[in-house]
């Protein structure tokens, strides 16, 4: 580390080796700001997702500490859900809020010049940001929060936790009293920037710090589509809708069942569903019968890019209650790939916003839709392939890593030069 590196903790349940969703960009915000200098450690859960399972390495009892790319690693126990039902995720996430206290308070406590500068709470989980703030207190360190979704509302939109009016409202009250401890805020879209806004955060700690795509799912070139999964997966010639990420209540597929359903009669398209999660058992037995509809395990990072240039199309659900609630991660590289996309949004969300001119956006829940944009890409080469230009466009000039991750830097290094955050400020805010 050089000596005008930044010291950085990062609190969140989500790391490597998980290979999708939050842990890839934790991970690589990790690694990236070590590779510039930092000094980087890790407070992270046992990688168990997306299917949620304790990966078998990682099964021991109790915490243990490893050191990878340079970066010290404390992974701490908890519990973990085979169906994961709303006061299930509820335990699962406080148990790592838990089992993360005592290493972040030994952080927090180590001699001076050793304790972090930033203390930085990856969110999902909120249950961990009281962790984050009592030790960033006792370090006179800053705390910085990063939002990859709103939970609690995400968990409500979507029916995973369902609570009378009056909880629903104590319960949102708390997430956005927790949110207001933090010196920045930063959030993956401008939707979701202005949501913390409009929960009382002063614009001037809210950051956009955007997901970035994996420099590894750029389109390829087209002797690199995916010809050996084809052939593997008995596809052949026939386009590919693909869908790829976690299998959960917050991303809707039942309508790409459907939409699947309604374009039985087009032979030269198959539906391939890639992934793992919570409702893949139950989406699997909804598509029973259906001869267009695969199901196939989410591939290891090496092969993403085949993956993704196997698609002729990819399709993103999205129910619509928790469309400004997160910004789905597989955006990122779906666009990347050079391929078109079909989102289910509401016009003005940042879904749609996002796939603007890189696609085409069909109302949530609307399966003829869904299957009508998808033939009719197939039946319009050149649509498709000037929409796949534009996506590749779009996540080069708005979802590259470096750029993203100098902002982070610069934000970083620009809240260590403020004014401490007074220690009785959490009598304040809350």
């Amino acid at each position: 580390m050089s000596d005008s590196g930044l010291r950085l903790a990062i609190l969140g349940i989500n790391y490597a080796p998980e290979e999708i969703g939050i842990a890839r960009y934790t991970t690589d915000m990790a690694v990236s700001l070590a590779s510039r200098g930092h000094h980087v450690e890790v407070i992270a859960g046992k990688p168990y997702y997306p299917q949620w399972t304790t990966y078998l390495p990682y099964r021991r009892r109790g915490w243990h500490h490893e050191t990878e790319r340079g970066i010290a690693i404390t992974r701490c126990p908890h519990y973990v859900p085979a169906e994961p039902s709303g006061r299930k995720r509820i335990v699962h996430l406080a148990s790592f809020a838990a089992a993360a206290l005592g290493p972040a308070l030994r952080l927090a406590l180590r001699r001076r010049a050793a304790r972090p500068q930033v203390i930085l709470c990856v969110v999902p989980t909120l249950l961990a940001l009281p962790v984050a703030w009592l030790a960033a207190r006792l370090a006179r360190a800053k705390l910085w929060v990063h939002v990859q979704d709103f939970e609690v509302e995400a968990a409500f939109a979507t029916g995973l936790i369902t609570a009378c009016r009056g909880l629903a409202r104590w319960i949102g009250d708390s997430e956005d009293r927790l949110l207001r401890l933090a010196d920045r805020v930063s959030t993956i879209s401008p939707q979701m920037c202005r949501r913390l806004i409009a929960k009382g955060i002063a614009p001037d700690r809210v950051v956009q710090i955007r997901n970035w795509a994996d420099a590894a799912c750029h389109a390829a070139p087209r002797a690199e589509t995916g010809d050996s999964l084809r052939q593997s997966w008995g596809i052949g010639a026939r386009h590919v809708a693909l869908y790829a990420g976690s299998i959960a209540n917050k991303q809707g597929i039942e309508v790409v069942i459907e939409a699947a359903r309604r374009a039985g009669a087009r032979s030269d398209l198959v539906w391939v569903i890639c992934g793992q999660g919570p409702q893949r058992a139950r989406l699997e037995r909804q598509a029973a019968g259906l001869a267009n509809v695969q199901f196939q395990d989410l591939q290891p990072s090496e092969r993403m890019r085949e993956l993704l240039g196997m698609a002729s199309v990819h399709v993103l659900p999205q129910i619509p209650g928790a469309a400004d609630l997160v910004l789905p991660s597989k955006l990122t590289n779906m666009l990347a790939s050079g391929r078109p996309v079909v989102a289910t949004a509401l016009p003005g969300t940042g879904i749609a916003e996002e796939v603007e001119g890189c696609g085409i956006i069909t109302p949530p829940g609307d399966a003829a839709r869904l299957a009508g944009a998808v033939t009719g890409l197939l039946d319009d080469p050149g649509a498709r392939a000037a929409f796949g230009k534009a996506a590749q466009r779009r996540a080069r000039d708005r979802w590259a890593r470096e750029r993203i991750i100098t902002r982070l830097e610069d934000e970083l290094l620009r809240i260590c030069r403020e004014v401490p955050m007074p220690i009785g400020e959490l009598e304040t805010a809350v």
